[in-house]
């Protein structure tokens, strides 16, 4: 395993199921969760040594670097994989407005593995590094879509259906964390 990532064993794999709420069909398309790496990478682990691990796994390709929109989004054509660069924020799951959303307090060297049709946004940075994320979809996925939630989207559910789980975990490969969802 590479060095910029820390094993398995020592990092803390958490999974949240959210509910639908309104237009937001969360974890009810395609009945995946929400996932935080907690502490995945190590700490001082740059952006172009995350982007080589990330290469030599072969299962996710970055595509940006930005902090995380304050508007409640979701994507239906594809999950999104986030990296953790720099700072700290608070982001919500599941819409703002949802009583069973989730809030996650997210640092350097955190991941998440966000399924298609799960709504995200940042609520605020924390601290005083300026927050930052590396974001990546599966290698061979449709390009990522943006949805608000709006009426006029049509039927994200049946969009969303279409896209299938990841095979090999993004961040560890054959038999990581994410392929026993």
């Amino acid at each position: 395993m590479s060095s910029v990532i820390n094993p398995v064993s020592d990092v803390k794999v958490a999974t949240y199921h959210i509910p639908r709420h309104g237009r937001y069909p969360n974890s009810d398309a395609d009945n995946k969760p929400l996932v935080h790496y907690k502490s995945l990478f190590r700490k001082g682990a740059g952006k172009d040594a995350i982007k080589d691990h990330l290469a030599k796994v072969n299962v996710i390709q970055p595509q940006w670097t930005y902090t995380m929109y304050p508007t409640d989004h979701f994507h239906t054509t594809c999950h999104e994989a986030i990296v953790i660069l720099s700072g700290s924020a608070l982001l919500a799951f599941g819409g703002v407005e949802n009583p069973r959303k989730v809030e996650l307090e997210v640092e350097q060297g955190d991941a998440l593995l966000i399924p298609a049709g799960m709504s995200h946004k940042q609520v605020r940075e924390l601290g005083t590094k300026v927050f930052d994320m590396l974001g990546a979809y599966e290698i061979g996925a449709e390009h990522w879509d943006m949805c608000y939630g709006r009426e006029e989207e049509g039927d994200t559910g049946q969009r969303i259906k279409r896209v299938g789980w990841f095979k090999q975990d993004p961040f560890y490969g054959e038999g990581g964390p994410a392929t026993k969802l």
